[in-house]
């Protein structure tokens, strides 16, 4: 299993357009990817999964992968956090 912890940096949160990146990114992935903030979780290749999260603004989140191609999908979910989603507003 791979982990990564991103903080949220959009101003406007996790709403529908960043999460509707992030599982459209997820679904190219073979392996399981799950998103964690608190305690809630939520599965990575479903829009209202990571809406649920309802992760705003300097909240932390964790990226859980896990399967074949676990290393690729860390680190493109990472840098979707830490280089798109930001200018997501």
């Amino acid at each position: 299993m791979e982990r990564a912890t991103v903080v949220i940096n959009s101003k406007a949160g996790l709403h529908a357009r960043p999460a509707s990146i992030l599982a459209g990114a997820a679904k190219r992935f073979a392996s399981d990817i799950t998103l964690q903030n608190s305690d809630r979780t939520a599965n990575c290749k479903s829009l209202l999964s990571i809406l649920s999260l309802l992760a705003k603004f300097g909240d932390s989140v964790d990226i859980l992968v896990e399967g074949e191609d676990e290393a690729d999908a860390v680190r493109t979910m990472k840098a979707l956090f830490e280089e798109r989603l930001k200018h997501e507003d």
